[in-house]
């Protein structure tokens, strides 16, 4: 170390061990002025609850020239609500808002809600009854029970009990009533809370007495008049006057003469008691009136010297920046020097923690990616379940009813069904877009056909606004066309369904038109307009991106913000294009241009059901392994309609068992089930010699869950929900070669 260094190092150590030792005093100071305030204040208190009010003005006076002079916050803000409180007592309600309001600035300052809900409740008293001003004290009484929810639940049901008495007295008596039942399920817990108590069963009794509920009132007057006998500390004896007078009049007004005589008696007795009490006080705050005004002055002395003190301490902390600002100094020349000798090894150690995050960075990366795939499966899993019934349940009623071959409901029903299964891949699957993962499928299908469907299945949506659908098919379109029918529906109903959602009494437009012809192509444009609100300029560009939404009304669906995300990928790969035009309250209308196959053979009709099945396959018996009681009503229903026999199996145990017994043509394998999965089951039968062919029918994607199959044993895959007609082709397959 060079004799510079050390020379810095040794003025360094002086300084330090100079704020050391200058902060341990500080401290051993500051517990003693902090509890020399607490004394006060406490001292303070007692003499208030003892009416020795200019006793409790003193003391509060000592206390805040401590808390003036030490910036303690919090004891300030106590001290002013003390000696406003002192103010109110006497009725100088001027000062006593001044200084309630001064103890709110300190305690809004440090968030201390104790405070702020003791002042909110004495503010409320104070314009509740010396003001006479409900309204406002009402206010007040509001904001003491907001921030006494979570400090003070004693507090809270004073605030609600004082509250309801305001209500009460202002004839909103249910008001009232609904506070008063927030309090009484904590009497008990708060038993010895006497007043607590006191202002429960009077307000109470106030309330059954407009009720015209004359047991109820006198049994809680009663209850109120037992609690002033009892003579709890504190308790005032204008508590007992008002419940005595309020029980003379009840029993005037129900005509009860012993007791009217009784309690006629006792209010008379007390108020003499307290008019001679009343003139005694009197007395006293004239005593008083000269030593309040001495207080005043000395608190005005009191915060006059609080101003010099604080402009002592701005010249202190002046000070003390400087010093900082030389310590730092000092600091960076002594950082300067050393990172000169260390140039090399900082940048070493920099390079090294570099790679080390980047490492870590692209862990993270990694670990999130397996967290969203395997969220992604998880969730596809489970919804596609649910779905299979669905399906299945409408393929076989579409079998077995053949007089609903052509409902427009089962149809609907039908549509409605492929769609949402569709759309729940896509949605779950949105990701893949940009991996140019979604695959369109290519199958055979009427465009007006299609058009007429989609509109039947959202004529619900369409009346809920009284809207209508209008359909316009250009007679130049083949009828039949070769193209992914079921993206295709997604995107003319979400196009349809955000019309329908910003359009009222008026018409939505679904048209078709044949925009040109090449070899075996059609580029078909379509094009949905609505006459609804429009769409404002400003989201106009950033309509098609994902969870972008545009202002609505309170009582709209929000959805997502992906639907029309979806809906412009799906025309990208349909290799199409798509537009917007919007005008606010004119209307919007987006057009979409797609190309799709057609043959030339269109007036052929397609092949329904599935007719292709060899009638050798008739009578092949299938085991079917599955956990799930209605995807086992659902298969076997749908096999033995095309006339294969059917044995089910609650899990991989069961099925090995019957193996022992029955020879099978396939096993159906469900992978994801109890006790023992699809996969261990597979290789379990292969293990005793048994060659069946096995199909894994799973919720899973295919690919997810390809290799693990193949590597298990099991011949091929199908994805639930499945179209009947190629699970069929590939029992005939395997079973065939078996």
């Amino acid at each position: 170390m060079t004799p510079t260094t050390k020379n810095i190092f040794l003025l360094l150590s002086v300084i330090f061990n100079l704020f050391f030792s200058y902060g341990q005093e500080l401290n051993t100071k500051k517990l003693v002025v902090d509890k020399e305030i607490s004394e006060l204040i406490d001292s303070s208190r007692v003499f208030f609850n003892s009416n020795e009010y200019d006793k409790s003005l003193e003391n509060a006076k000592k206390a805040l020239t401590l808390t003036l002079k030490h910036n303690d916050s919090k004891q300030t803000a106590i001290v002013y609500n003390l000696i406003g409180l002192n103010y109110s007592h006497h009725e100088d309600d001027d000062n006593a808002i001044k200084y309630f309001n001064r103890s709110l600035v300190y305690a809004t300052k440090i968030k201390n809600d104790t405070i702020l809900s003791w002042v909110y409740n004495n503010l409320g008293n104070l314009y509740a009854y010396n003001k006479k001003d409900n309204e406002i004290g009402a206010k007040y009484y509001l904001k003491a029970i907001e921030h006494s929810k979570k400090v003070n639940r004693v507090g809270y049901l004073y605030y609600l009990a004082n509250l309801a008495n305001i209500y009460i007295d202002d004839e909103y008596f249910e008001k009232g009533k609904r506070l008063l039942d927030e309090i009484e399920p904590h009497l008990n817990e708060f038993e010895k809370e006497r007043e607590l108590h006191f202002y429960y069963y009077f307000l109470t009794g106030n309330y059954n007495v407009w009720r015209n509920f004359n047991v109820l009132a006198e049994e809680n007057y009663i209850k109120a008049y037992q609690i002033c006998l009892e003579r709890p500390k504190y308790f005032p004896k204008s508590h007992e006057l008002e419940i005595c007078q309020l029980l003379k009049e009840f029993y005037k007004k129900t005509n009860v003469v012993d007791k009217l005589e009784e309690f006629t008696i006792k209010t008379d007795s007390l108020q003499k008691i307290l008019l001679d009490l009343e003139q005694n006080e009197n007395i006293e705050l004239l005593s008083q009136k000269i030593e309040k005004e001495e207080v005043k002055s000395k608190l005005v002395k009191v915060e006059a010297e609080k101003e010099i003190q604080d402009q002592k301490l701005a010249n202190l902390k002046l000070l003390s920046i400087l010093v900082v600002v030389i310590f730092l100094g000092i600091l960076l020349l002594l950082y300067y020097q050393f990172k000169l000798n260390k140039i090399r090894k900082i940048n070493n150690e920099e390079l090294k923690h570099t790679n080390e995050a980047l490492k870590v960075a692209k862990e993270k990366a990694e670990e999130a990616t397996l967290l969203k795939t395997q969220f992604v499966s998880t969730i596809s899993h489970e919804l596609r379940t649910p779905l299979y019934g669905v399906i299945g349940i409408t393929d076989i009623i579409e079998t077995e009813h053949k007089e609903l071959e052509n409902s427009p409901h089962l149809k609907a029903l039908k549509f409605s069904a492929n769609y949402l299964l569709a759309l729940v891949n896509d949605v779950l699957k949105v990701h893949k877009f940009e991996e140019n993962s979604v695959v369109l499928e290519n199958n055979r299908f009427d465009i007006e056909e299609k058009l007429y469907t989609i509109k039947d299945s959202l004529s619900v949506i369409a009346k809920k606004h009284r809207n209508k659908i209008v359909v316009d098919v250009d007679t130049k379109i083949p009828q039949f066309v070769l193209g992914d029918s079921i993206r295709l529906s997604q995107i003319i109903i979400n196009l349809v369904s955000n019309s329908l959602k910003f359009t009222t009494d008026g018409t939505v437009s679904i048209t078709a038109k044949l925009e040109n012809q090449e070899s075996n192509l059609v580029y078909i444009s379509f094009t949905i307009s609505d006459t609804g609100v429009g769409i404002p300029l400003e989201y106009q560009e950033k309509i098609f991106e994902k969870f972008v939404q545009i202002n609505r009304k309170e009582d709209d669906y929000q959805g997502t913000g992906i639907g029309l995300s979806i809906v412009k990928n799906l025309v990208t790969l349909f290799k199409g294009t798509i537009s917007l035009k919007s005008e606010e309250n004119v209307g919007t209308s987006v057009v979409f241009t797609i190309p799709l196959e057609f043959e030339n053979d269109t007036l052929e009709k397609p092949i329904n059901n599935i007719e292709d099945v060899f009638f050798e396959d008739f009578g092949l018996k299938i085991l079917l392994v599955e956990d799930n009681k209605i995807n086992q009503m659902v298969t076997k229903k749908l096999l033995e309609n095309n006339k294969y026999v059917c044995d089910i199996a609650d899990d991989g145990f069961m099925a090995l068992e019957m193996l022992k017994n029955t020879t099978y043509d396939a096993i159906l394998m469900d992978i994801n089930m109890p006790k023992i999965n699809g996969y261990e089951t597979t290789k379990l039968i292969r293990e005793k010699g048994i060659t069946v062919p096995v199909i894994a029918l799973t919720a899973f994607e295919r690919e997810e869950v390809y290799d693990t199959a193949i590597a298990s044993g099991i011949d091929d895959i199908i994805a639930k929900p499945f179209d009947t007609r190629k699970l069929l082709k590939m029992i005939r397959k395997y079973s065939s070669e078996s």
